[in-house]
């Protein structure tokens, strides 16, 4: 099936795996908060057990070094796609209300970025993350 959207993840490259599934985990629970349709119905199995939903399409875990994060950072503000952010800081601090002192105590130029995830139009998707490679 084809979506009309696409949910994107970009991880700095140099992150160690703990921490890659960890951003992950948390950019994505900024998209699945906030856009409508994003996730679907529960799942139940054949016993009649269900099961919390999930996201309805794919989602596609690009890498890239902290330039080519910055890059796809700036393409995505400058077309006015909504972004998750997690910055390096955020490994440091232990609950939402410092996450969000962290990210507020430092300007958009500034911020240590190791991760974002979006979703918007397909397009708008593969120009913010043009040129980035799939995460192996």
């Amino acid at each position: 099936m084809q979506f009309d959207t696409k949910l994107a993840v970009v991880l700095r490259d140099e992150l160690a795996v703990w921490q890659k599934t960890n951003v992950t985990a948390f950019l994505v629970s900024g998209v699945a908060a906030t856009q409508p349709g994003v996730v679907g119905e529960p799942y139940r199995d054949a016993s009649g057990n269900e099961y919390l939903p999930m996201f309805v399409q794919p989602v596609l875990v690009y890498e890239a070094d902290a330039a080519a994060l910055r890059r796809a950072y700036e393409r995505a503000m400058s077309r006015e796609v909504e972004l998750a952010v997690y910055t390096q800081e955020l490994f440091e601090t232990g609950h939402d209300e410092a996450n969000r002192a962290a990210v507020a105590a430092v300007s958009e130029d500034e911020l240590d970025l190791v991760g974002i995830a979006l979703r918007a139009e397909r397009k708008l998707v593969d120009k913010v993350v043009d040129r980035l490679r799939f995460h192996p």
